[in-house]
């Protein structure tokens, strides 16, 4: 794997910019809601972000990569798992603020199929599930609910098999 830099993320920024300057010239309401539009998206992901990046100081801070290893690595066992399941189902935010700290933990030694388990139980969020038992009855949300999890398992360990667990 090479390590060269790429400037696609210029490119789309200075296409991004030149649209705006555009539509500032053209018509300037547009711009204004576009700017809100954009204040208002960055005022809900700012704090998740801080989250994150305190998470990822005290992660390289006070942890060491061998405890780490110990409860999420290649030895973790079924603790490694459960870790996984708990983590994803509370954490909260837009999932792609949370990539840098998986690849933080996952250069740490924490295994493939472990982020995998946690990605996928994402989608299984508490606060949700009085909704879906209010629109799909109990017996449903309990049994999706189990299958997601169980799914997430058997997720991280295909990922495990087909890629590694570690990189």
């Amino acid at each position: 794997m090479t390590s060269e830099k790429s400037n696609v993320g210029w490119y789309f920024l200075g296409i991004v910019l030149f649209i705006y300057a555009i539509a500032f010239i053209l018509k300037r309401e547009i711009f204004l809601k576009a700017i809100y539009y954009v204040a208002s998206i960055f005022s809900k992901i700012i704090p998740i972000f801080l989250l994150v990046f305190v998470l990822l100081v005290i992660i390289n801070r006070f942890i060491k990569p061998q405890s780490l290893a110990k409860h999420l690595g290649e030895e973790s066992g079924i603790k490694g798992w459960i870790i996984a399941i708990i983590a994803g189902i509370i954490s909260t935010g837009p999932i792609y603020l949370w990539y840098p700290l998986l690849n933080e933990l996952q250069k740490h030694g924490v295994r493939n199929g472990i982020i995998a388990t946690f990605l996928y139980n994402r989608a299984v969020k508490p606060a949700l599930i009085p909704l879906m038992i209010y629109y799909f009855g109990l017996k449903f949300t309990i049994v999706l609910t189990f299958f997601m999890i169980l799914a997430s398992l058997a997720q991280g360990m295909i990922i495990e098999k087909l890629v590694g667990v570690k990189s």
